[in-house]
């Protein structure tokens, strides 16, 4: 029976002091739960034990925002570090930006764990900030020098020009937690940084679709109403003490292959043979009978280059039905526009019914987790703003 042992890890360099207790967990002595150092421990089900082989339990939460924690299989984070560094080119060593906590953190002490190599760290005392992201840059060394960031940070990054550089120095930048506008990465990639874009989710041991086409250990499909299934060797074996959830969210099809049941749409593009993701099931907004996906009004909105970041949602209206709301974040020094200057900008790019009625302009977007936009938090903002 595997034991499961609560694991405080702290943000910055002190995050080093886990690094021996993950590797006892991938190999085999017991599984981890990890929490931020100075809070509470995760709760845990009562008389809930891993599945035999867990190496790793980490907290997620589905469309309703119920938590809920994914067992994550000693094999399937070696198969998730090995088809991650085959893809990028070979093994190497990564700075840590983020909190390691969270999935997308924690694997990247992980990927070093299984690599031999050792992590770098970014300070987050004072939360991330571009200066500490270039101070641990440059004292960062490696054969190959990998690091994983979310859109947010990858915008704060590109507004320094000394951070700009040391992000161009890295052979690999994983970008992901959240949607990144197609002109923020090619920003990114005309100031020579190697972006890879990552698709993924706590109950695929994070990221296992790259540039929109999947490692060597994951298959994707997509069902009758464009829900993406994902399978592979890197998948959880469930959800702790959740049966429950765990048959609904893990189905096995008539050729005994397992896949994950995501809540989010997408189609693969028939020219480049990548897939795309199109947003959540229950993101999708019905505007006076037409639907619409949020993520092709926030790409519309990025690409205008007045606004750095964007996030868009449906809000209850009596006689539309939903309304399109925008949340956006202009660039440096740009006046805040109008709703009815933004949609005379995105006419003609977008069908009428997709252009936003209602209009938020902030200093930065909430966010939770490690990087997501909190929709819940922004859809509060139009109750409490002009």
């Amino acid at each position: 029976m595997t034991s499961l042992r609560p694991l405080p890890i702290a943000a910055g360099p002190a995050a080093a002091h886990a690094l021996p207790v993950l590797r006892d967990a991938v190999g085999g002595e017991f599984a981890v739960l990890p929490y931020a150092a100075g809070g509470d421990p995760v709760p845990v089900p009562t008389g809930a034990v891993p599945d035999e082989g867990t190496a790793l339990v980490v907290g997620t939460s589905g469309s309703t925002g119920s938590p809920k924690l994914a067992m994550l299989p000693a094999t399937a984070l070696a198969a998730s570090a090995r088809a991650t560094h085959e893809r990028l080119g070979g093994t190497g060593s990564w700075l840590l930006a983020m909190p390691p906590h969270h999935i997308a953190g924690v694997q990247v002490l992980l990927r070093c764990v299984a690599a031999g190599t050792e992590p770098g760290f970014v300070d987050l005392s004072d939360g991330f900030t571009a200066a500490a992201f270039a101070a641990a840059a440059d004292s960062f060394d490696g054969d190959r020098r990998y690091t994983a960031l979310v859109p947010t940070q990858l915008l704060r990054v590109l507004d320094d020009a000394g951070a700009t550089r040391a992000l161009a120095g890295f052979d690999a930048v994983l970008v992901g937690g959240a949607a990144t506008s197609p002109a923020l990465l090619v920003r990114a990639r005309e100031a020579g940084a190697t972006v890879v874009t990552t698709y993924g989710m706590s109950e695929t041991c994070g990221g296992c679709v790259y540039d929109g086409t999947p490692l060597a250990t994951t298959a994707i499909r997509t069902d009758e109403e464009g829900r993406v299934h994902l399978g592979g060797d890197t998948l959880a074996s469930g959800y702790l003490g959740r049966s429950d959830l765990t048959a609904e969210a893990f189905v096995t099809d008539d050729e005994g292959v397992r896949w994950f049941r995501t809540d989010d749409l997408g189609h693969r593009d028939p020219e480049t043979d990548r897939w795309h993701v199109d947003g959540r099931i229950d993101d999708v907004i019905t505007t006076g009978a037409m639907k619409i996906s949020p993520r092709v009004v926030e790409e519309a909105l990025t690409s205008l280059p007045d606004i750095a970041e964007a996030v868009v949602l449906g809000l209850e209206d009596p006689e539309w039905g939903q309304v399109v709301a925008a949340a956006v974040v202009v660039a440096p020094g740009v006046r805040h526009p109008s709703v009815v200057q933004l949609r005379d900008a995105l006419r003609g790019g977008l069908a009428d019914h997709a252009l936003p009625r209602r209009l938020v302009v902030l200093e930065q977007l909430p966010l939770r987790g490690p990087g997501k936009p909190d929709r819940a938090g922004i859809a509060a903002l139009f109750h409490t703003r002009p």
